[in-house]
């Protein structure tokens, strides 16, 4: 576990820790990330802005398809305030997170939203976009809009694996997605992507070779969780492949591990999924090596309608009851937060220096 390169044989064998060699792994994980990264999580704001979507992602419960979905965008006024709760409760850094649209008033919208933001923190709140593919054009003004950091999920590195949890279209294209993450980091945004982890027709194999596509795209975050269906989209026919919640979620904790020890300085964000299988799964993943929360700050009347799968934990819950029990949370597992820090990626700042 000391050595300093991973080959997939490698991670599947890590990928397969039975309980006992589990215990050396998380071990190895946690001694790594408390002194490379610290015993300190960050915490991002999520705003859900909006689930208006152009794509038909078989797996995601506000594809544009699913007639059920109630669609919405938050106003200018509702932004700015989600982002001035952000502010006054010393977040730090705020997420903001969307269906995937390209129409110049959307782009437009989000340039606006973003020097508000600016320009009522006095730069004080780091903003983490998630607003899936983009121009390159799109990127920069983002980032020169006062955004520095990008998340666009690959959803797996397996291109054949990505046909069959995406329509065969050019709008979702596996090459455009592979060009967009290269545009992101052009744009100067620290660069993040993810995977899901438990699909149908996944193995132990391609979640190896999504690790080694992680460290050969040398990322800066990485938010990733467990695959959980929802039973209106097309991929919910599939739901007898799947492994069982509980050993989904076993092993997004070892992926987590596993992907701490090779790429050793970069964030990783606990996923909300975690928490949909495990009331604490994302303090056991902070235990595991991530070091990054998004406690969702979005209006509470419109989390319900945000739902991308089954179960979405804090969906009746508002800002004020996610901010109280972050700090009891993380008590219990030992970790402090990062207070009034953006909490950048050290990967991307020692790349700087």
């Amino acid at each position: 576990m000391n050595q300093t390169s991973f080959y997939k044989k490698d991670l599947i064998t890590m990928l397969n820790a039975d309980e006992e060699d589990q215990i050396i792994l998380f071990k190895k994980s946690k001694e790594i990330t408390d002194s490379l990264i610290g015993n300190k999580v960050h915490l991002r704001g999520l705003i859900e802005y909006s689930n208006v979507c152009i794509k038909d992602c078989l797996y995601c419960g506000i594809q544009k398809s699913n007639k059920n979905t109630q669609r919405y965008t938050l106003s200018d006024e509702e932004v700015i305030q989600c982002a001035l709760y952000a502010l006054e409760h010393n977040y730090g850094s705020i997420a903001i997170q969307s269906g995937e649209r390209t129409d110049p008033l959307f782009i437009s919208k989000i340039t606006h939203l973003l020097k508000g933001i600016k320009k009522l923190s006095n730069g004080k709140l780091g903003i983490t976009l998630s607003l899936g593919e983009q121009t390159l054009e799109t990127y920069k003004e983002w980032f020169d809009a006062g955004a520095h950091r990008y998340l666009l999920r690959i959803e797996t590195s397996n291109r054949a694996l990505y046909s069959k949890i995406h329509p065969n279209n050019d709008l979702h294209n596996f090459d455009k997605r592979l060009e967009a993450l290269q545009n992101i980091r052009k744009a100067g945004f620290q660069l993040g992507t993810g995977v899901m982890i438990g699909l149908p027709h996944q193995t132990i194999g391609n979640l190896a070779d999504d690790l080694l596509f992680l460290k050969a795209l040398d990322v800066d975050m990485v938010g990733m969780g467990p695959y959980i269906e929802h039973f209106e989209t097309p991929l919910f026919e599939a739901r007898h492949l799947l492994k069982t919640p509980q050993e989904r979620l076993d092993l997004t904790f070892k992926m987590i591990a596993s992907l701490r020890i090779i790429m050793k300085d970069i964030n990783i964000v606990a996923a909300t999924a975690l928490q949909a299988i495990d009331k604490i799964g994302r303090e056991k993943a902070i235990r595991y090596g991530a070091n990054i929360l998004m406690p969702n700050i979005t209006p509470g009347n419109f989390r319900n309608n945000y739902k991308l799968y089954q179960d979405k934990p804090c969906t009746d819950e508002n800002a004020n009851d996610c901010n109280t029990c972050i700090d009891a949370r993380m008590s219990m597992i030992g970790s402090k937060i990062g207070y009034n820090e953006w909490g950048d990626s050290k990967h991307f700042t020692n790349l700087k220096v």
